[in-house]
């Protein structure tokens, strides 16, 4: 009985898509990423340890040129990244890779290479949307036409894909089926039918990690789940402080616009509804000054009008 490695650690991501032995399955993965539009056909791993503006910032972020059928050239970020502003980072990102290309002189006419930012997501983020695969490009406002396809941002969120392993109908939905899963496989689906799924059952084995890839491993376990314990804290945590919040001004507001609309709508009727609250009101002090006084219960109900039991309550 196999036991698989975690892929949304720094150790599982670089070993199924950072590395020379992984190209086929990289391959077979973006190609089913893209199909009906671009076929890859090469690729190759760039300077996979960008220098980070702050520490861990690029450490699960893969840059690979890659060459299609028709002999373009993209570079694809592989992205898998527990950080705070997700969506803005990954602007930052793609636009990185980007200005990266540019040459000094006056003969660069800024041929630069298509970037497709893919984005592995085990988590959910509100700004992006509530569905599993959200495909960003530059576009007309108004028309929706294409304006550009040298950005294009893919988000993958793998909270949102829920099907079983029966039910999924391509290749595509099977990679993402295994990588969703994979911690807690104990055998690989789909490796009799393909040998794809059977090679990243053979990577994807704990027990075919070295002893320091194994001790990076289980260090990288150790972050990873602590990073995901304090997202769930900060997320319940900010929930309550919304829902708080939200109540109390919640409340204001209702109160605000409920006496608006009671001053509004319910003038004539709240005249003599008010009336009659003000002068039983008023007749309540008065039996509590003739109670007070000394008189009898039944000489303040004769003065009042009150009953015996409301007299009697201002008693207590």
């Amino acid at each position: 009985m196999a036991k698989f490695i975690n892929p949304f650690t720094d150790i599982g991501f670089k070993r199924i898509f950072g590395q020379e032995f992984s190209k086929p399955l990289l391959l077979h993965f973006l190609n089913n990423l893209l199909v009906g539009e671009k076929e890859i056909v090469d690729l190759t791993f760039l300077d996979k340890e960008q220098p980070a503006m702050y520490a861990d910032d690029r450490s699960l972020i893969y840059d690979i040129y890659c060459k299609t059928t028709d002999g373009e050239h993209i570079i694809v970020e592989m992205q898998n990244n527990q950080q705070p502003y997700f969506k803005k980072r990954s602007i930052y990102y793609v636009s990185e890779a980007i200005s990266r290309q540019g040459e000094k002189g006056i003969d660069w006419k800024y041929e630069i290479k298509s970037v497709y930012l893919v984005a592995f997501l085990n988590f959910k983020i509100d700004d992006i949307g509530t569905k599993f695969r959200t495909d960003a490009v530059l576009m007309d406002k108004e028309s929706k036409e294409i304006f550009s396809n040298d950005i294009r941002m893919i988000y993958l969120q793998l909270p949102y894909f829920d099907k079983q392993a029966d039910d999924c109908n391509n290749d595509f939905e099977r990679w993402i089926y295994v990588l969703k899963n994979m911690e807690a496989l104990n055998r690989m689906p789909f490796a009799a039918k393909d040998s794809v799924f059977a090679k990243i059952a053979q990577i994807a084995d704990i027990s075919a990690l070295s002893k320091e890839e194994r001790m990076k491993y289980d260090e990288g376990i150790r972050k990873y789940r602590d990073t995901i314990c304090v997202m769930d804290y900060a997320i319940e945590s900010g929930l309550k402080k919304g829902f708080d919040k939200g109540l109390k001004e919640g409340r204001a507001v209702g109160i605000k616009e409920g006496r608006a609309a009671g001053i509004k709508e319910g003038r004539a009727e709240g005249r003599s509804e008010g009336m009659a609250e003000g002068e039983k009101k008023g007749r309540y002090e008065v039996a509590k000054n003739l109670l007070a006084m000394g008189l009898s219960v039944a000489s303040v109900m004769q003065a009042t009008g009150l009953s015996k039991d409301e007299v009697s309550q201002l008693t207590k």
